[in-house]
């Protein structure tokens, strides 16, 4: 429940109009999967993509990794940077900047009326990226998304995120593990690997679950890759882990859908947070892209 005085100022400068998100349309489903999360800390959401979109993802995804190969994207690592990440893991990062295909993945109807009951109206995109665990692969550090926040345990959610199963999640190749109702712990308890589970899951599954929620990535030992996306999405007073402002190309703004945008961090939040000189940082973009168009026509008259 919003404090009194942050509905008053939200309310006084327009917030509540500005960020509002009208109910979901199948509410007796969205209950559902808001209620098994409360309790549990993660829900599983299967078949949610056709064998066709997620065929069309990991096509895209192979061609991204030879782009990697060459060094296109920069100094992005093909394998883990470290233990954490998996040394035997491939992690393609930005995919927002990356192609359109991706979309889709990241604004599935039900993951965005799951965040608009656990997080604050306006909440960003934390991380977009893919996640290959290659036979081999260790098990990951159990862990929770938010383990960075210094505020103590337990809390409300600062953030939640999905792992979207383009192959099937099984038992032995890596599929997530979780620790059900750790999202609800204390700091003082650390999650112990036998207290988790993995999550089994058809491939085109959504895996959801809240920032508090102890998991990891599992060990694979099955000879097979196991490609998964997964999304973060964050509180909008917080600082994203992935820079999305600088992630992605100005250009490629007017080519992506417009809630989208706005979790980039390009509408303004509550009650006026991330704004440029009073107004959107869209609208500042849109400036200074203008002013590099002029720039270029003046030292080429052609263009």
């Amino acid at each position: 429940m919003k404090p009194k005085l942050n509905q008053a100022v939200d309310s006084e400068v327009g917030a509540d109009r500005r960020l509002g998100r009208p109910p979901p349309e199948n509410r007796s489903k969205i209950q559902g999967l808001i209620d098994h999360t409360t309790e549990h800390g993660y829900v599983i959401i299967p078949s949610a993509f056709s064998s066709e979109e997620v065929e069309e993802a990991k096509a895209e995804l192979r061609h991204l990794a030879r782009e990697l190969e060459t060094g296109r994207f920069g100094p992005a690592p093909l394998k883990g940077r470290n233990t954490f990440e998996g040394l035997n893991t491939q992690r393609i990062y930005a995919l927002a900047n990356k192609s359109r295909v991706f979309d889709k993945f990241a604004l599935h109807p039900d993951i965005l009326a799951l965040n608009d009951h656990f997080l604050d109206p306006g909440y960003l995109l934390n991380s977009f990226q893919s996640i290959n665990i290659k036979s081999g692969e260790a098990p990951q550090t159990l862990h929770h998304d938010d383990g960075y926040v210094t505020v103590p345990r337990p809390h409300g959610p600062f953030g939640a995120a999905i792992m979207v199963a383009l192959d099937p999640y099984t038992s032995t190749n890596g599929a997530t593990v979780v620790v059900p109702g750790s999202h609800k712990w204390s700091a003082d308890r650390i999650a112990d690997r036998s207290e988790a589970v993995s999550v089994i899951a058809p491939s085109g599954s959504i895996v959801y679950f809240l920032s508090t929620l102890w998991h990891g990535g599992g060990e694979n030992r099955s000879g097979k890759d196991r490609i998964a996306l997964t999304v973060q999405y964050c509180q909008p007073w917080m600082r994203q882990l992935e820079n999305q402002i600088l992630a992605v190309d100005f250009e490629k703004l007017d080519e992506m859908p417009p809630r989208l945008v706005d979790m980039l961090g390009y509408k303004v939040g509550a009650p006026f947070i991330g704004h440029v000189d009073g107004n959107s940082p869209r609208a500042a973009v849109t400036r200074l892209l203008e002013r590099h168009r002029n720039a270029r026509k003046e030292n080429d008259p052609k263009l």
